[in-house]
């Protein structure tokens, strides 16, 4: 019974050419960061759209038209963009996206605007909270939280 409660929770099973293993409990943390691609859980790693270096405050954004008061100079974290992203774009110091590729909208706008952009974190809205301070380093694709 105490098994099946722990692969209730969370469990894995991970093949190779010659075995099968069930990983559950605190090993299953191991394998959520491998797959989620988080170092750590203040570092998200994706691609780079645009270079750049830049500090700032997280905006979680998963509906822009819902969001009346983005700063200037804020960080927008999103699932992706569409073209309803524009005004707030035009605002953000950076943008970093869970999907997309070198020619998703976040992408092209962010060479556009000429600003730092990091995409296909696959994890960002899920590791950073409005308010998060952290540095995106388009450069070499990593956001890093500075202060929750």
């Amino acid at each position: 019974k105490k098994l099946l409660l722990e692969r209730y929770d969370a469990a894995a099973f991970i093949f190779t050419e010659t075995d099968m293993q069930i990983v559950t409990d605190k090993d299953m943390e191991k394998v959520e960061k491998i797959v989620k691609r988080v170092e750590s859980e203040k570092i998200v790693k994706g691609n780079t759209a645009y270079p750049g270096k830049v500090k700032g405050k997280v905006i979680l954004v998963m509906d822009a038209t819902k969001i009346k008061n983005f700063a200037e100079g804020s960080i927008l974290v999103a699932g992706m963009t569409r073209p309803e992203y524009l005004p707030l774009m035009k605002k953000a110091a950076a943008f970093v996206t869970d999907g997309g590729g070198i020619l998703c909208h976040a992408a092209i706008v962010a060479r556009e605007l000429k600003k730092p952009c990091v995409i296909g974190t696959e994890v960002a809205t899920n590791v950073f909270k409005n308010g998060d301070l952290v540095e995106v380093d388009a450069d070499n694709g990593i956001v890093k939280i500075l202060e929750n």
